[in-house]
């Protein structure tokens, strides 16, 4: 890290205000990977190791206020796609995430992945900030149950039950606080939201439980993260029979995982200031080494693919520019392996407010889009548009770069060479291998 003059107390808030936007994942992941037959009290401790351990490296390796867990969506396809549906062991899955992560390793250090994320357009890096807003927005309103799913128009408005209602107050007590210029009114929001969630299983357990808010099952707990850890097995890919299955299952976490983190990096660095004037993004190398190194310790820690959280803008919104705000979310990761269960208690209606001013926070950067230039605007609105409604931050990237590439090297063949637009080799190769992936996957 720099010896650069920073606000540590912001820097230690941000980190704070970040970790319980992403504190979910301490319940969430033992959850989806204990379907595996991996033991759910040693995946809370390694989920909070692997976590710790990612933060802690994206501080010191690349002095940014990233925070990084195991990633949601990549968890699902590890335990319910490979183990359950291929019949993959566990142990053969955290193998696929540990070789994973040794390629990122070397992409990261061929700066392979920093050519693609400064290779992203301006306006586009700019639509990947709006769209993961958008995205985190839509999140926390299904995550409270304001919008929910529906069978002839998808989705649609969930009833205002008392988790919703939660979620509203502490939306409006954040706004409220934030347009006071109080510093924290994202973390009071999240505070105040779960003392009124407490509040209401205190006074009707039965009721509460149906929305997914219980009372803290105790203060002190600590599970060895033993069963899991050191189980990589590569027995498995020296079978010619089972070689294919592997590589398909390295290919697809390659994949997701690699744009995934791509969009998040570029769209919470532009929410925060920490792109150049030519549209590169400071750091990002760095950054994406300590992503890549986090991933593989993660594997060998015992939990699926350890990423870069788009749940970071809260705290970057909250003041964290720093590595300091990434050290302190590991902290206080390494903290929750002992307090767990106060922790896992904070429910889904609490986060929802910060998820939700977030996503309005960071949508703010569509403002300096240039959608006069159709060019640039269209891709720009289907990159937006395709996070939020595919439910993914690759998906809609996938979306935002093909449509940049077809559109300009179509225009360009028809237009004056002094109106030509310059489309790089790296864009073109990224819509290639988008093209192939959809076709393949």
């Amino acid at each position: 890290m720099t010896n650069k003059d920073v606000d540590k107390k912001t820097e230690m808030m941000a980190g704070l205000t970040t970790f319980l936007t992403m504190a979910y994942i301490i319940a969430v992941n033992p959850s989806i990977l204990s379907e595996t037959g991996m033991p759910a009290g040693a995946l809370v401790t390694s989920t909070c190791l692997g976590a710790a351990i990612g933060c802690f490296i994206m501080g010191l390796i690349a002095d940014m206020p990233f925070a990084l867990a195991s990633g949601m969506g990549l968890n699902a396809y590890f335990a319910y796609t490979v183990v359950l549906g291929m019949g993959v062991s566990w142990e053969i899955a955290l193998t696929a995430v540990f070789v994973e992560g040794i390629i990122f390793i070397i992409l990261s250090l061929c700066k392979v992945r920093e050519a693609v994320v400064n290779a992203i357009p301006k306006n586009l890096k700019l639509a990947v900030s709006g769209g993961i807003g958008l995205f985190i927005a839509f999140i926390g309103l299904v995550n409270c149950g304001l919008v929910v799913n529906n069978d002839s128009t998808l989705v649609s408005m969930g009833h205002f039950t008392p988790a919703v209602i939660i979620t509203c107050v502490g939306l409006v007590i954040t706004a409220v606080l934030s347009k006071k210029n109080i510093r924290g009114s994202i973390l009071i929001g999240i505070v105040v939201s779960s003392l009124l969630a407490w509040g209401y299983a205190l006074m009707n357990p039965e009721a509460a439980a149906n929305l997914g808010i219980y009372l803290p099952g105790g203060v002190f707990k600590f599970e060895s993260p033993a069963p899991i850890v050191n189980k990589i097995d590569f027995g498995y890919i020296t079978h010619p029979d089972s070689m294919f299955q592997f590589i398909t299952v390295l290919c697809t976490f390659l994949f997701v995982d690699f744009f995934d983190t791509v969009g998040t990096v570029v769209g919470v660095a532009s929410k925060a200031n920490m792109v150049d004037e030519d549209g590169k993004v400071k750091n990002v190398g760095r950054a994406l080494l300590a992503d890549a190194f986090a991933t593989t310790i993660g594997s060998w820690l015992g939990v699926s693919t350890v990423t870069t959280y788009v749940e970071s803008s809260t705290g970057v919104l909250e003041g964290g520019k720093t590595g300091y705000t990434a050290i302190s979310v590991g902290v206080l990761f390494l903290i929750a392996m002992f307090f767990s269960p106060i922790f896992i208690a904070i429910p889904s209606c609490a986060t929802a407010p910060a998820l939700i001013y977030v996503g309005y926070l960071m949508l703010s950067a569509v403002k300096d889009i240039d959608f006069g230039d159709i060019t640039e605007g269209v891709p720009a609105f289907m990159a937006i548009g395709g996070m939020a409604l595919t439910y993914s931050i690759g998906d809609g990237l996938t979306l935002g770069v093909l449509s940049y590439v077809f559109i300009n090297v179509l225009y360009n063949l028809i237009a004056k060479k002094e109106d030509r637009k310059h489309v790089s080799v790296v864009m073109i190769i990224l819509a290639i291998l988008f093209i192939l992936k959809l076709w393949f996957m």
